[in-house]
């Protein structure tokens, strides 16, 4: 994170409103055979402040191949605190606990995760491919010493849980990273803050014709472009990709500093062809002029009641 972040100049910061900026310019594929990116990994972070003030950090991961699907929650920065569930086709309910181990504490807490995804909808792109994560109509429910610190989906009946828990804790969604696979056109949604609305984002990178009249003879060249839009707004415009691969601009959304950072450098310069392009989306207080902040505990207690999120994807031209 800190060694992206580096490759930017911190004043070299533009800021555009998403209200009229390209305001006429949509950058949605017009032909409706255009192919999507494939979704295979969405990994959140949430934070959670727990009864006694404590913060726990919670990972959920969810990821899909062509032969089985998994979901991944780990607590805290020990990977040993965690657990699986593969092929969620034929584990679509059930109930998991494991004791959390703490260098902080002494005592071991118990920790249930309850999860029902028999009724579970996904996403599907124009491939009739299903994301990753579902949408709706299922629920994932964690609880940390008899308090309620997590809940995702819909549909959750908290009747179910208020026997054993005692209390529901505040959790916020710190992070969201994806991981995209094929083409160059990547469509997805984030929601920036927790009382704003999804809004619909749309990457895409193809090559634009720049050729001019010499002697009668037309020449032309084939440079790459990179366009993201927001809401079918145009808000970043890049041209001669190959040459701007590293980049990033700042955007005004839902009342906030959003900062748009770029770097493309595999998709030309990686020999084994395997390499991702990464995209970042940051929220900021106010006119801070950092980029990005130097690690994840800041980002979530330089104010407590304003809680900054970061979007990452992760974007490979192969499988």
């Amino acid at each position: 994170m800190r060694d992206f972040a580096s490759c930017f100049s911190e004043n070299a910061i533009q800021t555009t409103s998403c209200s009229n900026y390209y305001s006429k310019t949509s950058c949605f594929p017009q032909n409706s055979s255009t192919t999507l990116s494939t979704q295979n990994n969405v990994t959140c972070l949430y934070n959670v402040i727990l009864s006694n003030k404590k913060h726990l950090l919670i990972i959920v991961s969810w990821s899909k191949t062509n032969v089985s699907q998994t979901l991944y929650i780990q607590f805290g920065d020990n990977p040993s605190n965690s657990f699986k569930i593969s092929a969620i086709s034929k584990k679509k309910k059930g109930k998991k606990s494991i004791e959390f181990d703490s260098d902080d504490d002494d005592d071991r807490k118990k920790i249930e995760v309850f999860w029902d995804l028999c009724d579970a909808r996904y996403n599907s792109n124009n491939n009739n491919m299903f994301g990753v994560e579902p949408i709706d109509k299922y629920c994932v429910v964690v609880t940390f010493d008899s308090q309620i610190v997590l809940s995702l989906g819909h549909d959750i009946e908290e009747k179910i849980f208020k026997n054993c828990c005692t209390s529901i804790a505040k959790f916020s969604l710190v992070s969201r990273q994806e991981h995209f696979v094929g083409h160059t056109i990547y469509s997805t949604r984030a929601q920036f803050c927790e009382n704003g609305s999804k809004h619909d984002i749309l990457i895409s990178c193809k090559g634009e014709n720049e050729g001019k009249n010499i002697h009668y003879q037309q020449e032309q060249h084939n440079y790459p472009v990179l366009s993201i839009c927001i809401d079918k707004k145009m808000v970043i415009r890049v041209k001669r990709l190959q040459w701007n691969f590293r980049g990033n601009q700042s955007i005004f959304l839902d009342g906030l500093f959003v900062d748009v950072m770029w770097d493309v450098h595999d998709w030309f310069f990686d020999s084994t062809n395997s390499g991702c392009a990464v995209f970042m989306f940051r929220t900021r207080s106010g006119l801070d002029s950092r980029l990005w902040l130097e690690d994840r505990d800041k980002l979530m207690h330089k104010n407590q009641d304003k809680v900054e999120f970061s979007f990452m994807i992760y974007a490979s031209k192969t499988t």
